[in-house]
């Protein structure tokens, strides 16, 4: 079973994602705060990272930086933001 971290701080949409991804066949971990979401990485050694961009305690993109320097783990960007600048 491929093991999945989310990292989003809405709720209800972090409930649907997982609810979804546990049909099929994927574990799902799942963190609310972007200040969490290192440790949860080297706790979980997931699979793939689904990250939100909007977090409270670090931001999403601070935290891909981070998972750069260490790791090629495959990370999907989950953002309402429109205006992304990389």
């Amino acid at each position: 079973m491929k093991k999945i971290l989310l990292i989003e701080d809405d709720v209800r949409l972090a409930e649907l994602i997982s609810e979804y991804l546990c049909r099929y066949d994927f574990e799902v971990a799942l963190v609310l705060r972007g200040d969490q979401a290192l440790a949860a990485v080297a706790r979980e050694k997931p699979d793939v990272v689904i990250l939100d961009l909007m977090l409270p305690g670090m931001d999403g993109m601070d935290i891909c930086r981070q998972l750069r320097k260490d790791s090629s783990l495959p990370v999907m960007m989950l953002t309402a933001r429109a205006d992304i600048k990389l």
